[in-house]
């Protein structure tokens, strides 16, 4: 893991931003010990809870389709499994989409502002949604709410470009790690909602669902308003987008990234379809899919700090590497499960890839900000300003938190359409898994090449 460049504390904050309305901090120096102990802890400590609850609502209200869908049997609303892989992919893209507007939304206007305004825009699908989601409304009204739902995916990549200003580099992972796995656990959280609402008031009550988000959305934009603050060290500097699309190690991330978190969102949201597809004799009801489709998810969220934890301690890349072979592993554990037609195994595999890709997400966010520190420390030893190089190190990294995060949603379009695609032609995810083992064996090789191999600049990020 790369060290900080400075060697010691700054004796000056930087000049301060012109004034703007809102609870806005000029004086911001997590590098600094002494600032760090006395004020600093404290103030991130408090932005990171309310930031790690907005993106978990805004993750749940994300999901809501891998839930929904249980209530729509093909019977009474005459959508079939393809159709129904449909409705929880467009959710995924639209949330892939918005991720990158969101990133830079919090350097414009503030965290905490955009997350007022991030979190009181989920209330536009769920309220949608629960005015047309009954029988008899028309699939193409379906497909428009459900799109509407991946507001939500903007939230994570928000939220994470405003907590990496938060933080020292040495807290980073940690930080990161706890904040993207508070946000991931809105996956089985409203998968449990919706398996509870199956048991208790049956398929023909999905309002109940949207019923319960709706005052966590207000909650949510509420705290954030009250609690949360805004950093003008966060700044959005110009031109930071384009710089960062001129950088190698931009596309090298976001593509491993789609490995990680494209496996764990397009897995949380195929998981159910998949299990009653494919095991259509034991899952017959919607409720008996929902009992078990929230298991991978949690069991991924929960890992996930321990993913940056383990990315501070050894290093962002190491962990990547055996993560990627061990998911490879799970894959093929997945394979065979399905082409014996064992469920208990089919199980343990899919649980298997959600555990190994929390830990994934955690060590690969981890190693974003490890790369800028690790050129900004190159910068300084051939004669560089140290402030600059940082400023450069934090600015390029919030670029590319944002872009990571959207290829990385787009992983998730891309786990649904290859099991549409493979239910279609043959009938099983089959072919769906093949091609998941193939990629994470090119990831191996990527996050060798160039940030392990002994050679590399980038060696031991």
């Amino acid at each position: 893991m790369a060290a900080p460049t400075r060697t010691a504390p700054p004796t000056a904050p930087a000049p301060p931003s012109p004034p703007r309305g809102g609870r806005w901090i000029d004086d911001w120096r997590p590098e600094d010990p002494q600032f760090w102990e006395s004020t600093g802890k404290r103030v991130a400590r408090r932005n990171l809870f309310f930031s790690v609850f907005s993106e978990h609502v805004g993750f749940s209200v994300w999901s809501l389709w891998s839930v929904l869908v249980l209530f729509l049997p093909e019977p009474v609303f005459g959508i079939d499994p393809a159709g129904k892989f449909l409705l929880t992919t467009l959710p995924t893209a639209l949330g892939a989409f918005v991720r990158l507007p969101y990133t830079f939304a919090v350097a414009t206007f503030g965290g905490r502002n955009w997350t007022i305004v991030s979190a009181a825009l989920l209330l536009v699908p769920t309220v949608a949604t629960a005015v047309v989601l009954e029988p008899g409304v028309s699939y193409s009204t379906l497909l428009v709410v459900s799109c509407l739902a991946g507001v939500g995916g903007g939230n994570f990549a928000s939220s994470m470009a405003n907590i990496n200003a938060f933080y020292p580099d040495r807290l980073k992972g940690w930080a990161l790690g706890l904040n993207a796995g508070g946000g991931n656990l809105g996956v089985p959280v409203v998968q449990l909602v919706g398996l509870l609402v199956l048991a208790a008031a049956g398929a023909e009550h999905p309002r109940v669902v949207l019923l319960v988000y709706v005052p966590l959305i207000v909650v949510a934009a509420v705290g954030a308003a009250l609690l949360m603050d805004n950093l003008t060290t966060a700044r959005n500097q110009p031109r930071a987008m384009r710089e960062a699309t001129r950088e190698p190690h931009t596309y090298v991330m976001a593509f491993l990234y789609i490995g990680t978190f494209g496996s764990f969102i397009g897995f949380g949201f195929a998981f159910g379809q998949v299990l009653q597809n494919q095991f259509a004799a034991d899952f017959a009801t919607p409720l008996a899919a929902a009992s078990l489709t929230w298991l991978g998810p949690l069991l991924g969220s929960l890992v996930r700090p321990l993913g940056g934890s383990l990315a501070d301690r050894f290093g962002g890349a190491r962990i990547t590497f055996w993560t990627f072979i061990a998911m490879a592993a799970g894959a093929a554990v997945v394979f065979t499960a399905s082409r014996v037609g064992s469920l208990p195994l089919f199980v343990v595999g899919f649980v298997l890839l959600f555990v190994l890709s929390g830990v994934g997400n955690g060590s690969t966010y981890k190693m974003i900000p490890a790369v800028f520190r690790t050129q900004a420390q190159q910068a300084v030893a051939v004669g560089g300003d140290p402030a600059a190089a940082d400023r450069h190190a934090l600015r390029m990294s919030g670029a590319l938190i944002g872009i990571a995060g959207a290829v990385g949603a787009f992983g998730g379009v891309l786990v649904n359409l290859a099991f549409r695609q493979s239910f279609l032609t043959t009938g099983s995810g089959d072919a769906a898994y093949l091609v998941f083992i193939g990629f994470y064996a090119v990831c191996v090789l990527v996050t060798w090449a160039v940030y392990l191999r002994p050679t590399s600049r980038m060696a031991g990020v």
